[in-house]
Order: C-alpha cells, then sequence, then structure tokens
C-alpha cells in the first residue's frame, strides 16, 4: 500500500522563514497603530482646569483627574479631550471639568485657548467644551455596535500630563457598566487592556481606522490592563444634547426607592417575570412630577409595561421622552398588582 503525504505548500520550509513571517505580521501590526496616530493626532486636546471651589473635593480627588505633585495648582487637574467639530466642539469627560471655574485647552501645536463650557452629563461622565481657533481638525465616530471583542484599541491622551501619549490593545469586553457620579449606570461600556493613566480621562479610544469607539473614562487601580470607555454610541448622542440644549434631560418621579425581593408566592400570584421591584420609601408630594397616585410601601414592577426590577431600570425608564407624558405604573400593593397612572417631571 502506497502512502500519500499531503504538503502545504511547494516551498520548502528554510530556517528563519517563520521569523520573518513574524516580522511581517509585525511590520503590519506597528503600520495601522503608526497610520491610526498620524490621522489622529490633530484632534487630541490637553485640558487643564483650575479654580475648583473647597466643594468640589470629589472631583478634584477624582485620580483621573489629579496632577501628580509638582505639576499644577493645588485646586487644579488636567485631562484629555478630541476636537468633533470644526469650529472648535470637544468632548471631554465631566469629572475632568465638574466645578472647574477656568478652563484651558492645548493644541498639539501647542497653542493655548480659554475654553467655554457648554454642558456636562454626570449620568454619563460626558461633557461638551467649545474653543474659538481656525484651521481644527475633527475626529469621527465609529458605530460602536459594530465593535468586536479582540479588535485593535487605541487609547490617545495625556497621562499625567505628557502630551499627546499612545497606548494600543484590544476590546477585552463589551457591554460592561459603570456607576457614575450621579448613582445612575452607564450602559454599553467597553472594557479595553489599552494602558490608562491619570490624564488619559476624556480621551478617545479608536479603532484601526482612527474613529472613536469610546471615551476613556476609569480604570480599576489594583488592576492591571482593566480600562474602560464610554461607547461611542452613547457619547455621541449625550454630546448632541449637550450642544442642542446645554443639559441632558431625564424624567423623574418624585420618590425614593429601594429593591426589595419578592416571593415565590407573589410573584406567581401575579404573574410577573421578575423577582424583585422597587418600593417605594417615600413621595415629594406636589413637586414636579404627577404622582398623587403612588403610596409609600407601593412595590413598583412596570414601567408602561417594562418590566422594573431594580432602581437602576427604572432610571434607564424614566427618559426625556416620558417627561410630561402620563405613564402606567403597575405597582404591588398589599401584595397584589394595580395600574395607577403618573405624569414624571423633569429632574433638575
Amino acid at each position: 500500500m502506497d502512502t500519500q503525504f499531503i504538503t502545504f505548500s511547494e516551498t520548502p520550509l528554510q530556517p528563519g522563514m517563520m521569523a520573518t513571517q513574524d516580522g511581517t505580521l509585525l511590520d503590519a501590526y506597528s503600520n495601522t497603530v503608526v497610520t491610526v496616530a498620524k490621522k489622529v493626532s490633530q484632534s487630541v486636546v490637553q485640558i487643564k482646569v483650575s479654580g475648583r471651589s473647597s466643594t468640589q473635593e470629589s472631583a478634584k480627588n477624582n485620580p483621573a483627574t489629579r496632577r501628580p505633585p509638582g505639576r499644577g495648582e493645588s485646586d487644579g487637574g488636567t485631562g484629555s479631550g478630541f476636537i468633533i467639530s470644526t469650529d472648535g466642539y470637544i468632548i471631554t469627560n465631566n469629572h475632568v471639568v465638574a466645578g472647574a471655574s477656568n478652563i484651558q485647552v492645548s493644541l498639539p501645536d501647542s497653542n493655548e485657548y480659554e475654553a467655554t463650557l457648554i454642558g456636562r452629563d454626570p449620568a454619563t461622565d460626558i461633557a461638551v467644551i467649545k474653543i474659538y481657533a481656525d484651521g481644527l481638525k475633527a475626529i469621527r465616530f465609529a458605530d460602536s455596535k459594530q465593535v468586536q471583542v479582540g479588535q485593535i484599541a487605541i487609547a490617545v491622551g495625556n497621562p499625567y500630563g505628557f502630551q499627546y501619549s499612545l497606548t494600543a490593545g484590544v476590546v477585552s469586553a463589551l457591554g460592561r457598566t459603570l456607576r457614575s457620579e450621579s448613582g445612575r449606570l452607564i450602559d454599553d461600556v467597553i472594557q479595553t487592556d489599552a494602558a490608562l493613566n491619570p490624564g488619559n480621562s476624556g480621551g478617545p479610544l479608536v479603532n484601526s481606522n482612527g474613529d472613536v469607539i469610546g471615551v476613556n473614562t476609569a480604570v480599576i487601580l489594583p488592576a492591571q490592563g482593566i480600562c474602560f470607555a464610554v461607547s461611542s454610541n452613547l457619547a455621541a448622542l449625550v454630546a448632541g444634547k449637550l450642544i442642542m440644549h446645554g443639559r441632558v434631560r431625564r424624567g423623574y418621579l418624585g420618590i425614593a426607592g429601594q429593591l426589595i425581593n419578592l416571593t415565590e408566592r407573589i410573584k406567581q400570584y401575579n404573574q410577573l417575570t421578575t423577582k424583585s421591584g422597587v418600593m417605594v420609601v417615600s413621595v415629594e408630594p406636589d413637586g414636579v412630577a404627577g404622582n398623587s397616585e403612588l403610596h409609600e410601601g407601593d412595590i413598583i414592577v412596570e414601567f408602561n409595561g417594562q418590566p422594573v426590577a431594580t432602581v437602576d431600570d427604572l432610571h434607564r425608564l424614566l427618559t426625556d421622552d416620558s417627561i410630561g407624558r402620563l405613564t402606567q405604573l403597575t405597582v404591588l400593593r398589599q401584595n397584589r398588582k394595580k395600574g395607577i397612572m403618573v405624569t414624571p417631571g423633569e429632574m433638575k
């Protein structure tokens, strides 16, 4: 019986060929990063803030905005941002500019400009500032829904005041959530191992085309290579509202609530899909919200037909579209389902 061998190449593997192939791959990766660096370099800025009052200690002490010793005023800090329009709009993090009376922007050409705060949103840690300068180059947004785990992620910013530094890695995970300073959850957060340090906050996380897939916002300090960015789709949505209205409008029910677990018996009796709800601890009467039908002790389990299992679910459903609109809540009152009507107001 003849034995036949299958070969995959007519060219025999020569000594050193594997090293050559690895070198080619390395060159391709390096070329990608170098190309991206050149493309985005003129769009990333350094932000210096000063004039925080003593009442803004939480913002000043945020490790992402703290200057290293000897690098700035005791009431100041630095961060990063990126230009999104040729007329001077810049996205950064809320915690970079919160409470600052003076905001200075340094461009890659070393020119400095005083910036105007357009609006900030603590719930997503996004802020927009504006400078008046000529010849600005804007960076583009990518669709963060198309981002995949494992793809190249490149972070650009100004860590510890060192202007324009670049780190590269991959997208480590998608769909993470972060708790913002306002207490709300930030959804669709991108996790990356591209190294971030204090001062990177507000800078762009870009893909291999040099388009923004996220806004760098947080690190886990004791960890290595666990960094987070607000997704580009959320950042673009919030930035648009800040530019148009100076704020992001959100609904408000005028209640204090807490999570409560439901017994299996109550769940089955009321045909509920969730194992918990939001118990109303207190109701603010005659406030900005029409909530007179809500009673202390009610357990909210649905908002306009959508299940509510946690306070975060309620926050997510209280969008600007809900403001001033008569909406049905489903509550458990004395352990029985009851539909009531409320009119969310606008959160101030």
